[in-house]
């Protein structure tokens, strides 16, 4: 029989995995190949596996145990059954981390716990254009590399929410640097974090192009952010 000791040193021996998840039951977008391109790419660089699926049989609890991190690229719908919810709720509460990319606030409506974790739900957005984020600290990974400001291009969401008063809020959009702002409260966060459950959650409005994913910004953020949620 395995002691506890050898049982811990085969662990440390074992890579970091990440499951990316991105079954689409609405709305697909096509940058999820080269969102999974990047997420590979950034783990290949510091020796993390990364698995796709799309496969709502995967969220079980043995399989959910091998993974440090579970990611929501893009997902839209009611994309798990209640078993595979369940053992999603399960793998957070027992200290499991969570990444979600723009569509995922765009996922499961219906599952109160699900929108939660996100932090908030989408609700519209305007048109593709260039917008200003604020860069609220520089004191977490997802974010130290940043100015003062970040200027990019993509769909920005407005949300139904706010994000929990739990969340610390990372990066918000300028009202005036763009149009089709509509949003309750006077802000509009659009990345933030938060510990929720057991586990650790983070959520990012970017990534709906595939042109984003090659910013050398933009993967540092979900480095930044994969990377949070692994300390």
């Amino acid at each position: 029989m395995m002691t506890l000791a050898l049982l811990a040193a085969i662990s440390a021996t074992e890579p970091t995995r990440i499951l990316v998840m991105t079954r689409t039951e609405g709305y697909r977008h096509d940058s999820i190949p080269t969102g999974v391109e990047c997420l590979k790419a950034i783990g290949t660089a510091r020796g993390w596996v990364v698995d796709q699926t799309e496969n709502p049989a995967d969220f079980n609890t043995a399989n959910l145990a091998r993974y440090r991190v579970v990611v929501f690229l893009s997902t839209t719908g009611d994309i798990l059954d209640r078993p595979e919810e369940q053992a999603f709720e399960g793998y957070i509460q027992n200290g499991g981390r969570f990444l979600g990319i723009h569509a995922a606030a765009d996922t499961e409506y219906d599952w109160p716990w699900f929108g939660q974790l996100v932090g908030a739900y989408f609700m519209s957005h305007p048109h593709i254009q260039e917008a200003c984020m604020h860069v609220h600290t520089h004191d977490h990974p997802a974010t130290a590399h940043l100015g003062k400001t970040w200027i990019a291009t993509d769909e920005w969401y407005c949300y139904k929410s706010q994000p929990p008063a739990r969340a610390q809020v990372l990066l918000s959009l300028d009202h005036s640097s763009y149009t089709g702002w509509k949003m309750p409260g006077d802000s509009h966060p659009i990345a933030w974090s938060q510990r929720f459950d057991g586990g650790k959650a983070f959520y990012t409005g970017r990534g709906h192009t595939k042109e984003s994913y090659s910013e050398p910004d933009m993967r540092k953020h979900l480095a930044g952010a994969l990377t949070w949620l692994l300390q």
